[in-house]
This record gives structure tokens, sequence and C-alpha cells, in this order.
């Protein structure tokens, strides 16, 4: 059997774009390929949930555009699907006068995104949530939390009602191009697999630049993973907010700080912090991978972000190593979260693109040849934004082969 399409990645953009492609041409076959025994496993399954509004992205980018367009997308596709979520705001906090400075950067960024927010003084800020304490904030209302999980496999569920095949457990280790098919080799349970297709679509996330090099297109980034680590709340704190608690980022990172969310089972987590990866794939409190750290390790680019961030850098990883630093980030705006309080969580992974210049990509990336388009870079809001980026490579690809 030769496939039209042959889509590689089971997170929530390979998911959406399957389901997407299947919906707009009911008459193609197409294959869906992921790696791991299930949707979701990777960085779709371990991030905070939150259905962002669009606070931080430069005006008229690909993320601003693209997480406007999918926070409303994806309420609308949890009404139709009986997904629980709920819109209960986020707040941007600032505790000093030199955020209070930034904030107001954000309050610009939001009217320009068309964002609907409300100022707060201290005392509105106290009045909106006891706990939280700050000179002023910002409040998002349309910001929402849901389960992304749950969202991508209702995704393959639509897929799978239009007759798409999706096989897990499969691993592609080579991809063949040629002027007449696309051929990805993969791996399951011990067995090598041949699957020919028309044109290949790849949302592979933290594997993305590996996939691209199979085919030898020229695109000069490298994946560099980031562990996320969060702590959960005890149970006694699940009220503790109302809404999302944001501190006020800094502009020169794409990583938002540690923050205070409220999970949709009702529990509040603190977290993520950015600390380099030794392993693209490592969820565990000690994780390492020869291969990762061989690859970060002898890429330019990352020698060079580092003589940048170093200091940013070892700071992430004294507070990763010692919690009581961890702790004073989330205790500036939100003094009654004590030590005793954390509580074991797990940690997800941010595949960030970065250049061979040590510059980070921060908007979404993509590359292409005659049979293929690849997602290279897909930052946060990815999950958000899940549903228009589908919608952009269908585009992409009836450019390309209808």
């Amino acid at each position: 059997m030769i496939y039209d399409y042959i889509i590689i990645g089971g997170g929530i953009v390979g998911a959406s774009t399957a389901w997407q492609m299947q919906q707009l041409y009911p008459k193609k076959k197409i294959l869906l390929l992921e790696k791991a025994p299930d949707f979701a496993k990777h960085q779709t399954g371990h991030n905070s949930g939150v259905i962002h509004a669009g606070v931080y992205y430069q005006p008229g980018s690909m993320k601003a555009e693209f997480c406007r367009r999918g926070a409303s997308a994806t309420k609308t596709f949890c009404d139709q699907n009986n997904i629980p979520y709920m819109q209960c705001g986020k707040l941007l906090v600032a505790t000093n006068a030199h955020e209070m400075e930034l904030m107001q950067a954000l309050i610009e960024r939001c009217k320009q995104n068309m964002l609907d927010i409300e100022i707060l003084d201290s005392k509105q800020l106290r009045r909106e949530e006891p706990n939280i304490t700050g000179l002023g904030g910002i409040l998002v209302k349309t910001t929402g939390i849901v389960d992304y999980k749950r969202v991508t496999k209702r995704m393959a569920d639509r897929f799978f009602a239009l007759d798409g095949n999706a096989l897990l457990e499969h691993e592609v280790t080579d991809i063949r191009e040629s002027d007449t098919d696309i051929r990805v080799y993969t791996t399951c349970c011990g067995e090598k697999n041949l699957f020919k297709g028309r044109f290949l679509i790849t949302c592979a996330g933290l594997q993305s630049d590996r996939i691209v090099r199979m085919l030898n297109i020229p695109t000069g980034f490298q994946i560099i993973p980031f562990r996320g680590e969060y702590y959960e709340l005890s149970s006694d704190n699940d009220n503790i907010i109302k809404h999302l608690i944001y501190p006020i980022p800094d502009p020169d990172l794409p990583f938002l700080g540690v923050h205070l969310t409220r999970m949709i089972d009702g529990s509040v987590t603190i977290g993520p912090n950015a600390v380099l990866g030794w392993k693209r794939e490592g969820y565990d409190r000690i994780n390492i991978d020869i291969k990762d750290a061989r690859d970060t390790l002898t890429f330019p680019g990352f020698w060079a972000f580092f003589k940048r961030y170093y200091k940013t850098g070892l700071l992430e990883l004294k507070d990763s190593l010692w919690p009581p630093g961890y702790l004073k980030l989330v205790q500036k705006y939100c003094p009654k979260v004590k030590l005793a309080d954390l509580r074991p969580y797990p940690a997800g992974i941010r595949a960030q693109a970065i250049l061979k210049d040590g510059t980070m990509v921060h908007d979404f990336l993509f590359a292409e040849s005659k049979r293929s388009l690849h997602v290279c870079n897909a930052p946060s809001p990815a999950a958000t934004s899940a549903i228009p980026i589908g919608e952009y490579i269908c585009k992409r690809v009836a450019e390309k082969t209808l």
C-alpha cells in the first residue's frame, strides 16, 4: 500500500493535523506514526494544561495569531466533545518597581493583541486573590485550563472515525525521498517496517531536528532540551488561588517563570523552572542519555547560548537542587506557601530550537522538501494553538500537493 500522507508524531500537533487532513480529504489514505505506546506521551502530556490567551507574543507573529485563534478553537472543540475546561483567568503579578515597569510593556502588548484585560493595583489584587501579594497586576480574563492529553486522544478518535490509520510503538529510524515517493522506515517490537507515502508531514517535537536530518534538509538549528520541574501543593492548599498566578517574565528569555497553576482536577501545581536537560525524554529526577548529551555538547550553538545565559542557567540549577531556592521564587508573590506544602510532581521537557549562533528560535519554524513538510519548532503555546497549526499545515500541504 502507498499512503497519500504519512504523519510522524502523536502529540497534540500531530493528532490535530491528522484529524484535519482526514476531514478535508476523506478519500485519502492517511497514516499517523507514533513511537510511544500512546498519544500525548511527551511534551503534550507534561505541560501545565493552560489555554493561553496570547499575552507575551509579538503582534503579527505566528505565535500571536495561532494562540489567539487557538484559544477560541480549543474551547469550541472541548464544548463539542464534552471535554471539561475552566476559564479561570490569569493574574500576572508585579512584586517590585522593576516588574511594574515591565508590566507596562505587557499591558501595551495585550492591547496590541486585542486581549480582554483588567489592570489591578495592590488593593484590587488582594481583593481578587487574598493569598497573593504584589504592587499590581494584569488580569487576563480569557486564560483557561484543560487536560491536553484528553484533547489529543479525542482528536485521534475523530481521526479514526474518519477511517484514518495510526500505528503506535513505531519508532522512525530512516526516511528516504525519491521523485516518485517517500519511504519511512520504523522499528516496532524488534521488527523493521517500511511505509510508502506520496507526502510526509512531521510533528516530532523533541526529535524534530533528527527527523529533518534524515532527509539532509539544511536548517541550521538543533533541539536543546530544557527540563521544566514542578511541585504539587498539598491538598489543603487546593483553594489557595482562584486564578492562575504568573510572575512578570524576563523579556530576554522565552520561559515564563515559576507560576501557580490550578489544574482541571482541582489541584494546584508550582512550576516550571527551566534547567538544561541531558536527556530529551527524561522525566525522572536524574536523567542522562549519552547520545542526547553528546549532541548538545558538540553543537556550536549550545556553547554560544551557554556563554550568553550561563548565569541564569546556574541560578536555575541551584534552585532545582535546593528546594528552598525554588520556593523563594513563589513566596515573593505567595508567601503562604511553605516548604512542607511541596509534593513531588512529574517534570516536563521543553524542546527549544537553537541556531548555530546561539540564538533561540522564539516563533514557529518549518522546513520542507519536495515531498515533505516539517514542524521544526513548536514552542509554547503549541498546545493551545494545535488546531490553527493543523489548519496551517493542511493549507501548506495543499499548496504543495494539489
